[in-house]
């Protein structure tokens, strides 16, 4: 779940319980000093974009402001919440004993590259969700990997093994991929019609073909207008959800990405 927040900065103390879910919190304003309280310790910092809170499941914590300022405006915060069992199907995907890993609680840390993978997700949370469950699959699965390789004591390096997909696994994916293109497809739809764990075969996808699973099925989807577009006479409108986007605006936003011209430029004259 993604949801954007404001605050209030207030020195009372406000108390989270342990919570069933990984949490991560970036701020989005202006600089702004927080206190959080955890394992009986006070820990300081002048929060800023760029910086993230990570409270793994079942951790309590509090916070509050230094100081009372009235003038001072509300903050704004953009939330994460992850469930468990994403950070485990993970870590399977890369055999690593889940019970080896302990998530770390950190409070202020710089993280340029988390920050930028929240703003990805920040942007299809303020577009209504326009590019679909498998945009948003594959980036949670780039998040969670970050989480694993940064927020995480465990020691060695987490990579997956050296494998590959075979002709015909990736040929089933590709296949199922241009039948369904009308469809919101999601990562874990396709992955178990090869039966894959979906971040294992997100990485094994790339690895194929070069570019990511969302990434080919936006390209197919622009070919498939590119041919109705040639040979009906559908109103692009028509077309742009027959091919799987969720509007015409859609379509010519990556049409002219990947073609340099619209949709209505392609379309022979009467």
């Amino acid at each position: 779940m993604v949801e954007q927040c404001q605050y209030s900065p207030t020195p009372n103390e406000a108390k989270s319980p342990a919570l069933s879910d990984h949490r991560l919190i970036l701020p989005l304003g202006q600089p702004a000093p927080l206190i959080q309280k955890r394992d009986n310790r006070l820990h300081e910092s002048i929060l800023q974009k760029g910086d993230s809170i990570f409270v793994p499941a079942g951790y309590p914590s509090s916070w509050r402001s230094p100081r009372r300022d009235t003038n001072r405006p509300k903050q704004q915060q953009l939330h994460i919440w992850l469930k468990p069992e994403s950070i485990e199907q993970a870590a399977q995907a890369s055999e690593i004993d889940i019970d080896r890993i302990d998530l770390m609680n950190c409070f202020g840390k710089q993280d340029s590259q988390l920050h930028h993978i929240a703003m990805l997700l920040l942007a299809e949370l303020q577009s209504d969700g326009i590019m679909g469950r498998l945009y948003v699959e594959s980036l949670t699965q780039v998040l969670v990997i970050h989480l694993l390789r940064h927020y995480s004591t465990f020691m060695q390096p987490i990579a997956f093994e050296d494998r590959s997909l075979t002709r015909t696994r990736l040929q089933q994916a590709i296949e199922y991929i241009h039948t369904h293109l009308d469809r919101d497809l999601s990562l874990v739809e396709i992955a178990q019609v090869i039966n894959i764990s979906p971040t294992y075969f997100a990485s094994l996808f790339k690895r194929a073909t070069g570019i990511s699973p969302h990434q080919y099925v936006v390209q197919q989807r622009v070919e498939r207008a590119k041919l109705l577009l040639s040979k009906t006479d559908l109103a692009i409108a028509d077309i742009a959800l027959q091919v799987g986007f969720s509007n015409q605006s859609h379509l010519t936003r990556h049409f002219k990405r990947l073609t340099g011209v619209t949709p209505k430029q392609v379309r022979p004259l009467p």
